[in-house]
């Protein structure tokens, strides 16, 4: 099925466990001649972090709502009853207590870790959800969940890592291929694409 983690074009395979080897040898064979190379799931954290693709149980957490998470237009309150409608309409009432962000960090040595602290000048705002280097934007980019009144593009903070405070900011997220060009070929795409906040 066509489905994308990297922000390009690109397709889930599904066999039985039985033929994986031989899918396997067949793909690599059948790739050889258009310079198709083996990665690792490194390559695709980093490639989902410079799209802005999130990540179920290290983005997405249970701890906060989709409004902190930003995906809010994947919510319709109004729709027919759906389990814990009601709370969800009161907290959307209330505003959000944190607000996932993208950060760029200023460091080539080390990303930060899920679990870092992020920081203003009057102390801890937040914490990394996921970090990682961007290979194609070479940039140092994490996602943390902060105090909303810092969640703005352009907000300076600094990030924790390695035990040392970093430079950052807020940016925008998508920030390999906000124009969504190399996943506008496959018609699939565009509603995977619809999952990156804005």
């Amino acid at each position: 099925m066509a489905v994308s983690f990297s922000g390009e074009w690109a397709y889930e395979i599904h066999v039985p466990s039985a033929s994986l080897y031989a899918a396997y040898t067949a793909l690599r064979d059948a790739g050889a001649s258009h310079g198709f190379k083996l990665f690792g799931a490194l390559a695709v954290e980093s490639m989902r972090l410079e799209k802005g693709y999130l990540h179920w149980k290290t983005d997405i957490l249970t701890e906060f709502d989709p409004f902190e998470a930003g995906l809010q237009r994947f919510v319709k309150i109004d729709k027919p009853a759906f389990v814990d409608q009601a709370a969800l309409a009161k907290r959307a009432g209330r505003g959000p207590r944190k607000k996932l962000v993208t950060l760029t960090l200023h460091a080539k040595d080390a990303p930060a870790h899920g679990g870092a602290s992020a920081m203003d000048g009057s102390g801890i705002v937040g914490t990394v959800t996921s970090a990682g280097w961007g290979h194609r934007t070479n940039q140092n980019i994490s996602y943390a969940f902060v105090d909303p009144d810092c969640a703005q593009p352009g907000q300076p903070l600094s990030v924790d890592v390695l035990g040392s405070p970093v430079a950052a900011r807020v940016v925008k997220r998508g920030l390999y291929d906000p124009e969504m060009a190399q996943v506008s070929c496959c018609p699939n795409m565009r509603r995977i694409a619809d999952f990156q906040a804005t």
